[in-house]
């Protein structure tokens, strides 16, 4: 009686048999590429087709290549449940696949160190190799060189991919085929499914993007005080220096969105989402361990810990997996492939801004598992992040394009590293010494556009005219489409949003002063100016939304309506004197 792999194919997706179809027509070749989007369900796929191929005796092997050890297991273990044995912890130097596995798990990593042993385990038997994210081997890189030498001979190969990646000129991802497209070099994928199609078919969750500004405060090597607010920071050197401001866990930007974050996820498990859970994303670990203290005194919980170099990361994940715990502080480790459904807040405590590391964090929290649920990202509404998140929705080829070389303080948000954890964009050529910070709520990025708390659109002349959501076909006001959790449209989302800012602010004080040691120190002159200046100018932008809603004005023009009738610098930069005419030129019109 012939074995049966694989799972159970009437109860696929539809874009899964659709793509087995696909698979089938063009059976006879040894490459396919599927390109879909993440939390759609690749690995499902992947182990279909592998019982298929076990199943016909097309093949007698199956060998997974994933990016990082943690997946690893995380294959063996979906392999398993279908009936294919793959050893997960197989060594290079262990020689052969053992007796009673069908084939085994590595990473790009391994192969890179012994090509030549991997090129001995699949040539031995009629093998499908699955190159699990297979931007990972770009050729340039010894990791692409590696699969090349130790899978060009084998009898299949299914390449999967969720997140859009670009290299150097001259360097093509192993086995995919591409077609010139002016100067660059787009990837032809066998199979697409995209988060527009996985959108409408319920598979992924509606994401809502909710902008948090602030105005940032810093000290230059000249000793100089430098102001500048996230939305409106001018050059990209300042805004850098703006945002870097606002990651730091001494100000006020982390913990004000921490416990906005905190918040959501209290309102997800209040309305049916018992153990709904949120993700913070840091830049580094001596940045990440400050954050999980922040966690605890805002949220009385300490969270769960994960860091690269932890050698026991993989299991905290999938302990925080099946854990009722609430908050989860990563560095690195939460990318590509982990899969963490009940995970649906991302906090964007980090400077990276790549689309491909972009996509693949959010990749976590958009797995759907009703049609109830919607995922929510709290980022600085910076235009770097605002545009990767205007543009996430819309289906794109994988382009391949070189880096353009350009002055640090001008560096190109498109110059993308191939691997998922590229260094900041922005390095500071100067001694950056964070003096102060405040986060504000902005907007909610909603179809494309910044909605504000009146319901206009925000003041960013430069926020991307991007409208993913009509091309599903969906109402913008519609309340089951985009809703908090799926009962509110996007300007009552941001209406919430911007009535609990003072609440938070309050909570994140009481926070700061319960974390004092001792008596509180004096505040200098200086200080006690900016933190005038920073209650002004919220003042100042809430009169801004009502005279807004109340003509029809737009926020842009209402703002530089107001600096042309009390002249001066922007209000990032504005002194408490000049903000108060100003409050007051505002209440005049009201």
């Amino acid at each position: 009686m012939t074995a049966r792999y694989g799972p159970d194919e009437a109860r696929l997706r539809p874009w899964q048999r659709q793509a087995l179809q696909s698979y089938d027509e063009v059976d006879r070749r040894s490459d396919f590429l599927v390109t879909a989007t993440p939390g759609a369900g690749k690995t499902t796929f992947a182990l279909a087709v592998a019982g298929r191929l076990l199943g016909r005796r097309a093949v007698d092997r199956v060998v997974v290549v994933c990016p990082t050890d943690h997946l690893r297991t995380q294959w063996a273990d979906a392999a398993g449940a279908f009936g294919i044995v793959l050893d997960p912890a197989l060594a290079n130097s262990a020689g052969p696949v053992p007796d009673g596995a069908l084939g085994y798990v590595t990473t790009y990593a391994q192969v890179a160190q012994r090509p030549a042993i991997h090129a001995a385990r699949s040539g031995r038997k009629r093998t499908l190799v699955i190159l699990d994210e297979v931007h990972h081997a770009g050729d340039g890189f010894s990791w692409g060189e590696a699969v090349g030498e130790a899978f060009t001979e084998v009898q299949r190969r299914l390449c999967l991919t969720g997140t859009p990646f670009r290299t150097r000129a001259g360097e093509r991802i192993p086995f995919v085929q591409y077609q010139q497209d002016g100067d660059l070099l787009r990837s032809v994928a066998d199979y697409t499914y995209g988060y527009k199609q996985a959108l409408a078919d319920g598979v992924v969750r509606p994401v809502v993007f909710a902008a948090y500004s602030g105005v940032s405060r810093w000290r230059n090597s000249a000793g100089e005080v430098l102001a500048a607010s996230l939305t409106d920071s001018g050059t990209r050197s300042v805004e850098a220096a703006a945002w870097k401001t606002a990651l730091d866990p001494r100000g006020g930007w982390v913990p004000h969105v921490l416990a906005a974050m905190d918040e959501r996820i209290t309102a997800l498990r209040s309305a049916g989402m018992k153990d709904a859970a949120g993700l913070v994303l840091a830049s580094d670990q001596d940045a990440a361990r400050e954050y999980a203290h922040l966690v605890k005194r805002i949220t009385g919980e300490a969270p769960a810990l994960i860091l690269s170099d932890d050698p026991t990361a993989s299991k905290r994940i999938e302990q925080f997996r099946d854990s009722d715990q609430r908050i989860a502080v990563c560095v690195r480790m939460i990318s590509e492939g982990v899969d963490i459904p009940r995970a649906a807040c991302l906090a964007w405590m980090t400077s990276y801004r790549t689309p491909l590391f972009f996509a693949q964090a959010v990749g976590r929290v958009v797995r759907a598992r009703s049609r109830r649920e919607s995922a929510t990202v709290f980022l600085p509404a910076v235009r770097p992040l605002l545009a990767l998140a205007a543009e996430l929705e819309i289906d794109r080829n994988h382009v391949m394009a070189p880096p353009p070389k350009t002055p640090v303080d001008e560096m190109d948000e498109l110059a993308d590293p191939l691997l998922d954890m590229p260094e900041p964009v922005e390095r500071m050529s100067e001694t950056h010494e964070s003096v102060e910070s405040q986060a504000e709520f902005a907007h909610i990025l909603h179809s494309g556009r910044a909605v504000t708390a009146t319901g206009g659109e925000a003041d960013d002349a430069d926020a991307p005219e991007v409208d993913p959501y009509e091309a599903l076909g969906a109402d913008a006001e519609g309340d089951d489409f985009l809703g908090l959790p799926g009962l509110l449209s996007a300007e009552q989302m941001a209406q919430l949003l911007s009535q609990r800012d003072a609440e938070l602010r309050r909570r994140v004080e009481s926070v700061a002063r319960e974390r004092q040691d001792g008596p509180p120190e004096p505040v200098d002159a200086e200080i006690a100016g900016w933190r005038a200046a920073a209650a002004l100018r919220r003042e100042v932008n809430q009169l801004v939304s009502r005279v807004a809603g109340r003509t029809g004005t737009p926020h842009a023009k209402v703002h530089a309506a107001v600096r042309r009738a009390v002249p001066g610098p922007p209000s990032a930069a504005a002194g408490p004197d000049l903000l108060e005419r100003r409050r007051d030129h505002l209440l005049g019109l009201l």
